[in-house]
């Protein structure tokens, strides 16, 4: 699966959301992640049936969004926004 930004450049930010424009949750967490200027790339699991098919493999089963993967391979699913930003700084104390 190639993960791409909004602007179809390549994967470089530390984690990617994989999300769908109809979820509130998706729209709360992406709003609260660029009020924090938080870098992030995104998928949209409605345009991306892979990407619909690993978050369905993360999530027993369901296609439950936002699901995030960080670039250690771990992943959460509808966090907080403080909660991604905990994760951010383990990244920035490595």
């Amino acid at each position: 699966m190639t993960e791409l930004t909004a602007d179809n450049t390549a994967n470089t930010a530390a984690f990617t959301v994989y999300f769908a424009d109809w979820c509130p949750f998706c729209q709360r967490l992406l709003k609260g992640l660029d009020d924090e200027g938080v870098a992030y790339d995104r998928v949209d699991v409605e345009t991306d049936a892979e990407a619909s098919a690993w978050v369905e493999s993360v999530n027993d089963g369901n296609r439950v969004v936002p699901t995030l993967k960080f670039w250690d391979g771990t992943t959460m699913t509808n966090p907080p926004v403080k909660k991604v930003l905990r994760k951010l700084k383990e990244r920035e104390e490595a």
